[in-house]
């Protein structure tokens, strides 16, 4: 394990900072827009820009990629990345934010394209889970860290900015300067989301959920928490709760996956879901609410993120292990879909019925998919567990991390 980690320590020292500088950001934003007087809607409708980005970077990003090289890539997206950050408290109004957001999602997805594919390079068979593992858990510590660290400036500085870019900046060094050998990118066609949808119906519609609640999540959950009177601080600490429940329910709910029909998982943590933003409601009737928002947070964090590896596990299930590459494109497709509409959609219900509005619509959204998992199981038999790929949870930034998939290394080298 530590030899594993010695290999790949640049790369997930560029991945924790560019983490770390990229949440600090994504926290400050919407915050920022609640004091200024923004809207929810939009506040909303600027939060969704990131992720039309980050779904448009995940489709071109590699192709620029693989015209330049890693290193040039790298450094050219996190340049841009550094500067469009250093242009939000320039250029203080809705249309340019969210232009900004928009060319932040997308120079983010172009990093971490590039940070993937590097680290699938120095993952062999032998170790492709760990390198894998290592790396979910330098992406969940790098977010909490960010989103804490919006408590060492007041709102109104430009200290938040100027960190958020220096973190940039300072993500480049160990990547610039490494050794490694720049690995070939693989060329990754999607399938139609029509031959997607006909393999595994329920792992484009889950993908698609995970993508509308997360989003919704780190886009209106500010304005929620600042709806209800939570200060800076405490809304770090309700944010970081559900990436704190991100981090410590995935192993859990693989080994439940793996143990049981998938199908079942996936509506055990929408019906989770639906419950703690049932609980969440029943706060607005306490005095205090934090105390059970923060143990109820990570509940609703784990249930979330959950969504998509499960998901992405079940379309494995249906699919020859040669598709597992470009199923992944696709479903990353499906969670962007819905991670674009989510925060507009989400802020719709906030601005019309109140900050507890969050809560009605994740907690709807997770009861119609639910419905939907609950057909799907009626419809189709359930594979035996023998049969069922095994769990790997999976972060959501590019198709290129399914690389180091375990169940989709066969026959790569390190």
């Amino acid at each position: 394990m530590l030899r594993t980690i010695a290999s790949i320590s640049p790369l997930l020292l560029g991945a924790g900072t560019m983490m770390l500088g990229n949440a600090l950001l994504g926290l400050m934003l919407p915050l920022k827009m609640t004091a200024a007087g923004f809207s929810a809607e939009m506040t909303g409708l600027v939060m969704s820009a990131y992720f039309a980005g980050l779904l448009l970077g995940s489709l071109y990003g590699k192709r620029l990629i693989g015209e330049v090289g890693h290193i040039r890539a790298y450094a050219g997206f996190a340049a841009i990345l550094a500067a469009v950050v250093l242009a939000h408290p320039i250029l203080f109004n809705a249309v340019s934010w969210g232009l900004l957001r928009f060319f932040s999602g997308f120079c983010v997805a172009g990093i971490f394209a590039a940070l993937e594919s590097w680290l699938n390079e120095r993952a062999g068979n032998e170790n492709r889970g760990r390198v894998l593992s290592i790396y979910m858990m330098v992406h969940y510590l790098g977010i909490m860290a960010g989103q804490l660290m919006t408590n060492l400036w007041s709102l109104e500085a430009i200290e938040g900015f100027l960190m958020a870019a220096i973190m940039i900046c300072l993500s480049l060094v160990p990547v610039v300067l490494t050794r490694i050998e720049a690995p070939d990118l693989k060329k990754i066609e999607p399938l139609t989301f029509g031959a997607l949808y006909r393999a595994s119906p329920l792992s484009v519609v889950g993908c698609t959920a995970g993508g509308l609640l997360m989003s919704s999540y780190y886009g209106v959950g500010p304005l929620f928490a600042r709806g209800i009177g939570l200060n800076l601080f405490q809304v770090s600490l309700f944010m970081g709760a559900v990436i704190l429940g991100a981090f410590l329910m995935q192993w859990p709910v693989g080994r439940l996956s793996d143990r049981f029909d998938r199908r079942s998982v996936l509506l055990g943590m929408l019906c989770l879901a639906v419950l703690v933003c049932m609980g969440a409601g029943a706060t607005a009737l306490m005095a205090e609410p934090l105390p059970a928002l923060l143990l109820l947070a990570p509940l609703l964090g784990g249930a979330m993120t959950s969504l998509y590896p499960l998901s992405l596990s079940q379309a494995f299930d249906y699919l020859p292990r040669e598709q597992y590459l470009s199923a992944s494109s696709g479903l990353v497709l499906a969670y962007g879909a819905g991670a674009v509409a989510g925060p507009v959609v989400c802020s719709l219900a906030v601005g019309a019925f109140g900050p507890y509005a969050l809560f009605g619509y994740i907690g709807v959204t997770a009861a119609l998919v639910a419905a939907f998992v609950f057909y799907r199981m009626r419809a189709r038999a359930a594979l035996p567990t023998e049969q069922q790929e095994a769990f790997v949870a999976m972060p959501r930034m590019s198709p290129v991390v399914v690389e180091l998939d375990p169940r989709a290394g066969e026959g790569k080298g390190g």
